[in-house]
């Protein structure tokens, strides 16, 4: 599993973890009851705090993504296909909102911006 940590992202690590380990899971890269890396081994792969790791694992484990075994590690949890389409959702909903910004302040106009979402959605 590669996480890739990013100085300039303006998100605090633990959330670039969360949000990284997430996507792998959704788009099924992490399969249920594949062992993430100990949270100590983790930290030390991408040189942060073994803190961050621990704040990103109980985020993951509290949203039902994970879970942890005392004394055996963390696991990814077997998904309910309804969830793991909501938080797709809500993941594309956010990137959307920054399209969508990015868009007027370019003065693109909605039925221009329906127009290109279709053509990238159609793959043109």
């Amino acid at each position: 599993m590669d996480i890739i940590i990013s100085n300039s992202s303006g998100k605090p690590i633990y959330e670039q973890i969360v949000l990284q380990i997430k996507e792998g899971i959704i788009t099924g890269r992490l399969k249920p009851g594949e062992a993430l890396p100990s949270m100590r081994n983790l930290a030390m792969q991408l040189r942060i705090s073994i803190i961050t790791t621990k704040r990103a694992y109980e985020e993951l484990e509290r949203e039902g993504f994970i879970e942890s075994f005392t004394g055996k590690g963390s696991f990814v949890k077997a998904q309910d296909p309804e969830l793991l389409r909501e938080e797709g959702f809500r993941q594309t909903e956010r990137l959307l909102i920054q399209a969508v910004e990015k868009a007027k302040q370019s003065g693109i106009g909605q039925e221009e911006l329906t127009e290109l979402v279709k053509l990238l959605y159609e793959g043109e």
